[in-house]
């Protein structure tokens, strides 16, 4: 009954679900611990790598912190290839910004536009939800760390 259910983000199931979602919110629930920690001086961002299949090789563990600009980083859990697009389109958006003002985004501004993207993913037909959690930390003049 739910597989006429599941194949679209924009349909409801009976009881008022959307399974799309809820496969989503499971990748993130599988994967490793992100942790950021907050100083008077600086933050830390640490995140764990889990080795689900134990024939893959160590070399192949993909990374799990991202650098998006100068001053801000991400941590990612949840599938790699949705983080790895959504890494991508925040570096863009990052440069884009510096180029047409000639200051780094403010870290605000950097997740609001992915919170946008990440939505509209989740809200129209012909696309999944992304199956990725991210922890930011970073630095703008507006509000330091």
């Amino acid at each position: 009954m739910s597989r006429r259910y599941d194949s679209r983000t924009t349909i409801f199931s009976p009881e008022g679900r959307l399974y799309q979602v809820e496969y989503a919110m499971e990748a993130i629930g599988h994967a490793g611990t992100c942790l950021g920690i907050l100083a008077n001086d600086g933050v830390l961002l640490a995140a764990e790598r889990r080795n689900i299949h134990k024939l893959l090789d160590e070399v192949f563990f993909s990374e799990k912190i991202y650098k998006l600009n100068e001053d801000m980083a991400c941590s990612v859990a949840g599938i790699t290839s949705d983080a790895n697009v959504l890494t991508n389109e925040l570096r863009l958006i990052a440069q884009r910004y510096l180029l047409q003002y000639q200051e780094p985004i403010p870290c605000e501004q950097l997740v609001t536009a992915l919170c946008d993207i990440k939505q509209a993913y989740t809200q129209f037909g012909g696309k999944r939800p992304f199956g990725v959690s991210l922890l930011y930390i970073g630095w703008d003049k507006h509000y330091g760390f």
